[in-house]
């Protein structure tokens, strides 16, 4: 069965970069790569009539370069993936970003979505764009994948997975992280950012039942005391140069809102790695 992988683009070279992650990290894989490119007009929106009709200026200039960097972008694809298990689809849509997005995840059942995290500005100013960050936030339906503009693809040399073992973890919810741990022969290095002396009996339920989940994978335990989520995070990346992040972003509860912009920017900044946001699948 056809992994389905949804690229949203802007044409920039952070989402081109994206791009060819994607295609890298799953290049001995049978893949569907959609994706799709988005553009709207201010003053104008989906939910009513309000929509610009064929032949208003505006609007068929915006439709026009989307449609022809779309061609170049399946010319410069072309040319740079020849892996025989991959399919690509292109689309130009009007519309929200995320409104897009959660249509063709509907209709394509989608399954994972890998972008960049830069806009089209690339500035070096803006770790984690505005986009990167509505589309973490907003679409829970499959795991977002979100790739520094200067990160080459290669086989990350280990994943670090923050948790409180607070919460329920449910094998689902982490089926695209064990996927990429077996894909890249990366071990997965749980980081418990210890608040108490001893853990509960529930929160040693929950670290037993993630290693029953993660017993085909190579993993191990570590702990930091007497530091935040934020910076126990970032220094423990930093001192062992880990190059992948994931967590489950569940909503209310350890990391709460973490695709704040403030948290993102400095993880973001500090980390310079792709950083996978898996979902609570009640949420």
């Amino acid at each position: 069965m056809k992994k389905k992988i949804l690229i949203p683009t802007d044409f920039s070279k952070n989402a081109w970069n994206a791009t060819t992650y994607a295609i890298d990290l799953f290049k001995r894989e049978h893949c569907e790569f959609h994706i799709v490119n988005t553009y709207f007009l201010s003053g104008y929106s989906t939910e009513n009539l309000l929509i610009p009709e064929p032949g208003d200026a505006a609007y068929e200039v915006i439709k026009e370069a989307s449609e022809k960097n779309i061609e170049k972008l399946k010319t410069q694809l072309n040319f740079r993936d020849d892996s025989p298990g991959h399919r690509f689809y292109f689309y130009s849509e009007f519309g929200t970003l995320t409104n897009v997005i959660k249509q063709i995840i509907d209709d394509k059942d989608i399954e994972f979505i890998v972008m960049g995290t830069r806009g089209e500005t690339d500035s070096n100013k803006v770790v984690f764009g505005s986009n990167t960050i509505t589309v973490m936030e907003k679409i829970r339906l499959c795991p977002v994948l979100a790739i520094p503009g200067d990160v080459i693809f290669k086989d990350p040399n280990e994943i670090v997975f923050p948790t409180s073992f607070k919460t329920h973890f449910k094998q689902r919810e982490l089926k695209h992280l064990i996927e990429i741990a077996r894909l890249t022969n990366a071990p997965i290095r749980i980081l418990h950012m210890k608040e108490e002396l001893s853990l509960s009996d529930k929160q040693k339920e929950n670290k037993q039942l993630l290693e029953d989940i993660f017993h085909q994978i190579e993993f191990t335990h570590h702990e930091l005391e007497n530091i935040s989520v934020k910076k126990g995070l970032q220094s423990f990346v930093q001192s062992r140069g880990s190059e992948m992040i994931a967590f489950i972003n569940k909503k209310h509860t350890f990391f709460g809102s973490i695709f704040t912009n403030p948290m993102v920017k400095e993880l973001g900044a500090h980390a310079k790695v792709p950083i996978l946001a898996l979902h609570d699948i009640r949420s």
